[in-house]
């Protein structure tokens, strides 16, 4: 069965699917064949997995739909492990720790290694989250700390000096954090400044619209449920395509730290 769309039985035209696996270079996952994953502590939740180490990233990335009742008790996170909650739609109540909160579409919640994330809903409808966790890297004289808050609160912010693309940041700009999260947003026609390549990498969940992206140079179209992940180095670029919708993802970067020989 597949995850998204539930299609169980025959299909009616030909077996094909646009999801792009180059493991150790560029993901691209589409939405119709990924399947449910079985995770302790996570009850009456839809849970699949997108970006891991097996296909050459440094973290896990995860969509979870939470049916009305689920919950996770046994708490997401652990030693030396930093994690992030988004919710993409619903409402929750989750604890960081000992602190509570309650979110709303686009609230999320940063924990920081040692802190685990614990969350029921309660709101009667179902609700669906990013989840994303990773192996912090500690700096002498820094403490990460837990932080919340909701995009939906938020002032965009030009991307590059770009009118047309526009970025919302998770964290705040403080070396005690070894990674950031961000929305970032094209108007349709709108395009990245530069093909980048750097030696971060991304997971990136597309919000909204359509778009074509330059992974490592192959031009792949990408749309609204699509999941992308872009490991060190590889190029990356795209052109917001479409009529009337904005294409955005949210994506994750680790930064803030030099590299460990």
């Amino acid at each position: 069965m597949s995850y998204l769309n539930n299609v169980v039985g025959y299909r009616k035209d030909l077996l094909t699917n646009r999801s792009v696996v180059k493991k150790d270079n560029y993901v691209l996952l589409d939405p119709d064949g990924l399947v449910k994953n079985v995770i302790p502590g996570f009850d009456n939740c839809d849970v699949t997995i997108l970006g891991s180490p097996k296909l050459g990233a440094s973290f896990v990335d995860y969509l979870v739909t939470i049916h009305d009742g689920g919950k996770n008790e046994l708490g997401f996170g652990d030693e030396g492990v930093e994690t992030l909650f988004y919710l993409l739609e619903g409402s929750l109540a989750v604890k960081a720790g000992e602190q509570s909160h309650s979110l709303s579409k686009g609230g999320f919640v940063y924990c920081p290694p040692g802190t685990k994330l614990y969350f029921q809903n309660k709101s009667g409808k179902a609700a669906k989250a990013f989840l994303y966790k990773r192996v912090y890297k500690r700096l002498a004289g820094y403490e990460p700390y837990v932080v919340t808050g909701n995009t939906e609160d938020m002032e965009w912010v030009q991307y590059e000096g770009m009118k047309d693309v526009l970025v919302k940041d998770f964290l705040p700009k403080d070396l005690a954090f070894d990674c950031n999260f961000h929305i970032l947003s094209f108007k349709p026609g709108a395009s990245h400044g530069y093909v980048e390549t750097h030696v971060q990498e991304h997971g990136a969940y597309c919000l909204s619209g359509q778009g074509m992206y330059n992974l490592d140079n192959d031009w792949i179209p990408v749309q609204k449920g699509d999941y992308i992940f872009m490991s060190a180095y590889c190029l990356q670029a795209c052109y917001a395509v479409g009529r009337d919708e904005e294409f955005a993802y949210v994506y994750s970067k680790d930064c803030n730290r030099d590299i460990s020989l």
